[in-house]
């Protein structure tokens, strides 16, 4: 193992878990300050061992699959994160979807559980499943990257590392500072997340499917760099959607009635949330990712077969960031 293999996938692991614990901080806070930190830090500590035990189960069971097969299931899952991630950061910086007030979000918490609060209680059982959800729900999707950036080369040692000192990073600063970490700008670190994470999984789907990049593990940083060009000028045309959108006030809210979701679709969101929000997105990356591995099975492989793969991501990301700015 060497720094030039582990370092990418502790600088992502850490960027990834630091956007997510930062969140569960602001719930931790709240339910310690409300309601007591004795039930709040027992949550946590439960919400955080449950998560370890996640990722100490998954992580050695890869060892037994397939390189290949490993290479692009884990590929076609960062790619969902990484594009999910990305996708999101380019509209909360284009200004169709609201930045993340943490805040608000801790204002927001502590009033409901100042709502549900019992006096002289010796065990708060409701603070300590605050607490022990918050914590669970916003590190499943740690879980997951971590193992998934850890399973390629077995690099989950490195991975976790990373997950770990932003974790650190993330209780040092809430518990010097006290309060929620508003001025952490999430959307950037999503921003560079996304595009940490898309190429990465877009590397390893072209590995496992039989591809041979030009330049070896350098090709990530092209990946990287096309993704971030393509992001930046999504915010921009996206920006000028939510322009026209607003001009023409009478056609959007039309549209917003119509795509009023039923019941039985928000509860579908709800379960596929934890790994897709965008069903149209997760469909492309899936159809993307097959319909290259037939054509590497019936063609040589060539530079320009490469080409072609690599830039599947990026217009899968315009043509649904595109679709929910003008929506």
């Amino acid at each position: 193992m060497t720094w030039l293999a582990a370092a990418p996938s502790v600088l992502a692991s850490f960027m990834a878990s630091a956007v997510e614990c930062v969140e569960a901080l602001t719930i931790v806070l709240a339910v310690g300050v409300v309601r007591g930190w004795r039930p709040a830090l027992l949550g946590a500590v439960a919400g955080m061992a449950v998560l370890a035990g996640l990722v100490l189960a998954l992580g050695p069971s890869l060892a037994a699959v397939p390189l290949p097969v490993l290479q692009v299931v884990v590929g076609t899952l960062l790619s969902m994160f990484g594009l999910r991630w990305l996708q999101k950061a380019v509209l909360r910086a284009a200004g169709i979807v609201a930045l993340r007030d943490e805040a608000a979000a801790y204002a927001s918490t502590s009033e409901a559980l100042r709502a549900g609060a019992i006096a002289q209680r010796r065990f708060d059982g409701v603070a300590f499943l605050a607490s022990f959800k918050a914590v669970v729900l916003e590190g499943v999707e740690v879980v997951f990257i971590v193992v998934a950036i850890g399973a390629h080369g077995r690099l989950l040692v490195p991975a976790s590392l990373g997950a770990t000192l932003a974790l650190l990073v993330v209780i040092g600063l809430g518990v010097a500072l006290h309060r929620p970490l508003g001025r952490v700008p999430e959307n950037t670190l999503k921003f560079a997340v996304g595009v940490m994470l898309s190429a990465f999984g877009t590397f390893w789907v072209g590995e496992g499917i039989g591809l041979r990049w030009p330049g070896g593990d350098a090709a990530i940083l092209v990946l990287m760099a096309v993704m971030l060009a393509i992001a930046l000028a999504l915010v921009v045309v996206c920006r000028r959607a939510r322009q026209m959108r607003v001009r023409s006030p009478g056609a959007t809210a039309a549209h917003a009635i119509a795509k009023r979701p039923r019941m039985w679709r928000r509860v579908g969101s709800e379960v596929a949330g934890l790994f897709v929000d965008d069903g149209w997105l997760a469909i492309g990356i899936l159809i993307w990712t097959i319909g290259a591995w037939i054509a590497v099975a019936h063609e040589a492989n060539s530079t320009a077969l490469c080409m072609l793969f690599a830039i599947g991501g990026p217009l899968l990301l315009a043509a649904t960031a595109w679709r929910r700015a003008r929506g």
